[in-house]
């Protein structure tokens, strides 16, 4: 069984592991091989940063950290990633989206319904929450984003930045422990970048896990950790 938030840490309030990817090596079908006994971690209250070149995999390491391959996308993965220290293999899918949100660089890749209300209740609904449960948890989620005034909105009336603030509030409504970030800032505009960087920083105090996908160094001063994943290898960068 999973720990609560209040679990995570060690008798001497250190740190542990909360995403973990041991010797991860993957190809698509049919495919060479994208990356070769990768490892990664990231820690409780901790921000840590992949970049590299485009293709270098990223985007499909951020997958199989969430669990989304092999689940959904097929190809051929070897080593292991544990959450909190158990194999999400052995996982059911309603328990890692419940400990581990991911946000993907395009939004439109992940709204799915007409309206706000109904994308963010989605995935509350779909852990058999009470009808108040799922309201409060929409009202936060907005509220974080500062988006509360669009419940009703149709999500295709909104632009690219509101369209990204809405798919992070339904990330937020999960209240996962761990935020797995591809490249959340890169179509933003300055209020919503101010915006993102004060929910990373609120959810490092909460004790939670950030890992995101970033390449501008603009950010740096928000990490505590950057790995480089080049030529199908990761090394930690010394900041």
């Amino acid at each position: 069984m999973l720990p609560a938030l209040g679990e995570v840490y060690g008798g001497d309030y250190c740190p542990v592991k909360a995403l973990e990817g041991r010797q991860i090596s993957f190809s698509y079908a049919g495919g060479k091989t994208l990356f070769s006994q990768v490892n990664v971690h990231v820690k409780n209250g901790e921000c840590v940063i992949l970049r590299g070149p485009s293709g270098s995999g990223k985007t499909t390491l951020c997958n199989i950290l969430a669990g989304i391959i092999p689940r959904s996308i097929s190809g051929e993965l070897r080593g292991d990633v544990l959450l909190f220290g158990e194999n999400l293999r052995t996982l059911s899918l309603a328990t890692v989206v419940q400990k581990v949100g991911i946000l993907f660089q395009n939004p439109d890749s992940q709204l799915f319904f007409p309206t706000v209300e109904d994308e963010i209740a989605f995935g509350p609904e779909n852990l058999c929450l009470s009808r108040e449960e799922i309201g409060l948890r929409i009202e936060q989620a907005l509220d974080t984003v500062q988006m509360g005034s669009y419940r009703l909105m149709e999500t295709e009336t909104l632009s690219h930045g509101q369209k990204q603030r809405i798919a992070l509030a339904a990330v937020l409504a999960l209240q996962p422990q761990i935020l797995i970030l591809d490249e959340a800032f890169s179509q933003l505009d300055t209020g919503s970048t101010h915006l993102v960087k004060g929910i990373i920083r609120q959810q490092k105090e909460l004790g939670h896990a950030i890992f995101m996908v970033e390449n501008s160094e603009e950010h740096l001063h928000l990490v505590d950790r950057v790995y480089e994943l080049q030529d199908g290898q990761t090394r930690e960068v010394v900041l």
